[in-house]
């Protein structure tokens, strides 16, 4: 009945003669809570984050590539050519939402990693803010689509813990997935806000981009029919252009006969572009091809015929993806017209890192196998696949030459701290409130970003966050320079860190090193470069300035205590083996029914990598029965056990080299079947298929999976998504298990004797006797 009053009111209401009329009073003077208002006249934010995307992949960056609807950002807006991102993925997410250095966001290197130090804790800290979370308590409706990669792999399943979840960490809506990357045909898991959507199979011609870009375009509509005077902020954090090199058919088409002229050409073409629109300063040098070690190309004219048609196939797939990214950003855009809010938007588009140099030296058709294993050089195997690289059958990834076309004119890849590896595109552009245009070649980071966005939409930060006092933001807001082409740059020191790789930014000089790779801190082979006569990187003066490469590097380190960097983590071997006690409790058995949901990627991964164990799988076998029992992966690896015409098959896929271990004919009436697998190391299995206590096949010789292999979680009864037979899945699909399952239980055994997990445990065993 009637409103609210504050207590003081309420209390004057009820004393005295007067009470009567003062309650009757206090009904015409209603009181609700006050609610996050936005500053007048505040613009929406929209930011499209782009994966592995290389400074040159873009039209008005040099690219041969058709982005009309980026270029006509740039043309509208602001064109960053000294804009730079933390060297990988997850580190640039959470510094592009925090404004924090990476590592002081719990984020020095991708997600999928948990060494268990502060700078490295895979989940963002209590005393960090996110953009999402800022602009919701301004009054902002705030949402996302796309890939989050800021959780631990083990907060990534179902009964995880969620604080670390985008709508945990302030966006009222999420469509995408949490993983590094997934299958753009086939994602292996894709979530609604705070729910894993069941999906056993995908429309014909889905494609992620433009789902993700579908549901960003849903969630803006929505919000404005709701309120329309309402600001939003809209994250769409793409997956690609990360591999696996996923396109549509009529993309590939268009792109296909593109690449045959080779890297070479294109990087030069790219660089004369580059000088002519005025991309890259005056006097710039472009360098010769990467020759350090495990980076190095080799002159495209130097390729065989096979190797040529085969790396032309790769790339034509990319810029594919590419295209397709535009398209969808033009979409995006369109909707923001039809809505007649494009003019009070701000739009951002930019990459997380360099180009990526993960495809190895001969690129590959089997990017989940090789990511962790190292890819091998069977060209003939890829080359039987080129018409088909590119779709859901392949799992590609292009060789290096094409990610340092891409890196044009910088040198080296993703990960280093060499300009290749963080130098990005960034436009930005606000019709309604951003009158100046133009190139702009001020040097700025990402994490400049937030308080910028901040400053220009009038939102002020918080001084807590759940009772926790913030931790201040490292970015300074370059607002002036977008304003004013002339501006001083605001930001001017910076320090890089990516998997040992150091780097040390200050007013147009660098020092940066490649990984020492274990050796001491002291023993890093610093290099020097004054990047305002020398942007490429070309000339190292470390031997001609040695006081000046010690003051920086004494600022470094200064800089990476501050910023939590330190303990420095370049041994891969403690990325991969180190997990917390709580991950003890996902190698415990696990039991799955039929109809259950498909189980997560990490908790499937934890009870068979790099350990033996042993499925159970009971049953009452008639005769005729038929279909999938268990199946654990997908076309990019995986393996499942199938009963077809009376015979237990097991069918492994190994980076799409498949075997099918066949056992004789299952007995009618069996009511137990049991696949026991054995890791003595080497990254090998041994199988044995038995049916009630008679084994019926084995296999010696069978390889491993490791890392993000398989992708896709355990089904039971039948095979959700990407199957692990394309063969198998274009005679049957799913393939729903015909007779009486049970269940089906894992029981994990014990580590291989080289397994990661088992040489760090050690190792920390041998520590702790010393300590």
């Amino acid at each position: 009945m009637g409103g609210h009053v504050d207590d003081g009111s309420r209390l004057a209401a009820y004393e005295g003669f007067g009470g009567t009329i003062e309650r009757e009073m206090s009904r015409s003077r209603p009181w609700w809570p006050p609610r996050p208002t936005a500053p007048e006249g505040a613009p929406n934010v929209v930011v499209v984050l782009v994966d592995d995307l290389g400074y040159s992949d873009l039209g008005c960056y040099g690219s041969e590539i058709s982005t009309p609807n980026v270029d006509s950002l740039a043309t509208a807006g602001v064109q960053f050519t000294n804009f730079h991102a933390q060297p990988s993925c997850s580190p640039t997410r959470a510094s592009l939402l925090t404004g924090q250095e990476s590592h002081a966001a719990g984020f020095g290197f991708p997600a999928q990693f948990d060494p268990g130090y502060p700078g490295h804790a895979m989940e963002l800290p209590d005393d960090v803010i996110t953009a999402a979370e800022v602009f919701r308590a301004s009054g902002y409706t705030t949402f996302m689509a796309g890939k989050w990669h800021l959780s631990r792999e083990a907060d990534g399943m179902p009964g995880g813990d969620r604080g670390s979840w985008p709508c945990q960490r302030g966006f009222d809506r999420f469509y995408g997935f949490l993983d590094g990357f997934t299958d753009y045909h086939h994602p292996h898991q894709m979530i609604v806000d705070n729910t894993v959507l069941a999906i056993d199979e995908y429309p014909d011609g889905y494609y992620l981009t433009d789902d993700l870009t579908d549901h960003a375009i849903a969630m803006l509509r929505e919000a404005k029919a709701a309120d329309p005077a309402k600001p939003f902020f809209c994250y769409l954090a793409h997956g690609a252009v990360h591999a696996p090199l996923h396109a549509k058919p009529d993309d590939i088409a268009r792109h296909v006969d593109r690449y045959h002229e080779g890297w070479d050409a294109v990087r030069a073409a790219r660089f004369a572009r580059q000088q002519t629109s005025g991309v890259v300063a005056p006097g710039t040098v472009l360098p010769a091809r990467n020759t350090e070690a495990g980076a190095d190309v080799p002159a495209w004219d130097d390729l065989t015929d096979d190797e040529r048609t085969l790396f032309a196939r790769y790339m034509a797939v990319y810029a594919a993806m590419i295209d397709n990214v535009d398209q969808n950003l033009g979409r995006l855009l369109a909707a923001l017209d039809e809505l007649g809010i494009r003019d009070d938007t701000i739009v951002v588009f930019l990459s997380d890192n360099g180009a990526s140099r993960e495809g190895g030296a001969q690129g590959t058709t089997s990017y989940l196998a090789g990511l962790h294993t190292g890819f091998g050089t069977d060209l003939a195997v890829d080359l039987e696949r080129l018409d088909v690289i590119g779709s859901e059958q392949t799992h590609p990834h292009y060789p290096r030459g094409w990610a340092m076309a891409s890196n044009t004119p910088n040198r080296l890849y993703k990960i280093s701290t060499h300009a290749g590896g963080h130098t990005v595109p960034c436009v930005l552009s606000w019709p309604r409130g951003l009158d100046a245009r133009g190139l702009r070649r001020q040097y700025a980071h990402v994490i400049d970003l937030l308080p910028t966005l901040l400053e220009l939409t009038g939102v002020s930060v918080p001084g807590h966050r759940h009772g926790v006092e913030l931790r201040p933001m490292a970015g300074r807001s370059f607002a002036p320079v977008l304003f004013d082409a002339a501006a001083p740059a605001v930001h001017t020191m910076q320090h890089y860190e990516s998997m040992g790789n150091l780097g040390y930014y200050r007013e147009g000089w660098e020092v940066v090193s490649q990984s020492h790779r274990n050796a001491s801190f002291a023993n890093t082979q610093w290099e020097l470069y004054d990047l305002t006569v020398d942007p490429t990187e070309m000339r190292n003066l470390a031997a001609e300035q040695p006081e000046r490469v010690v003051e920086m590097v004494d600022a470094f380190d200064a800089a990476a205590w501050a910023a939590k960097v330190y303990p420095l983590v370049d041994d891969f071997l403690l990325y991969a083996g180190a997990r917390p006690p709580s991950d003890d409790a996902l190698t415990q058995p696990l039991r799955i029914t039929p109809g259950l949901a498909t189980i997560d990627r990490y908790r499937s991964v934890k009870v068979i990598q790099d350990r033996s164990f042993r499925i159970e799988i009971e049953l009452s076998y008639s005769a005729g029965d038929e279909g999938v029992l268990v199946s654990h992966g997908s076309l990019g690896g995986g393996y499942e056990i199938t009963i077809e015409d009376v015979r237990l098959v097991w069918t492994h896929n190994h980076g799409g080299h498949v075997r099918r271990i066949e056992g004789a004919a299952l007995p009618n009436g069996t009511t137990g079947i049991t696949a026991e697998v054995e890791a003595p190391g080497g990254s090998r299995w041994r199988l044995v298929l038995v049916a009630d206590g008679v084994e019926l096949a084995r296999a010696e010789d069978l390889p491993a999976f490791s890392g993000m292999v398989p992708l896709e979680g355990i089904d039971v009864g039948r095979s959700r998504r990407s199957p692990v037979s394309w063969n198998r899945h274009l005679a049957h699909g799913a393939w729903p298990y015909t007779g009486v399952l049970h269940h089906a239980t894992y029981r994990p055994g014990a580590l291989a004797p080289d397994a990661p997990e088992a040489i760090v445990r050690s190792r920390f065993a041998q520590q702790t006797v010393f300590d």
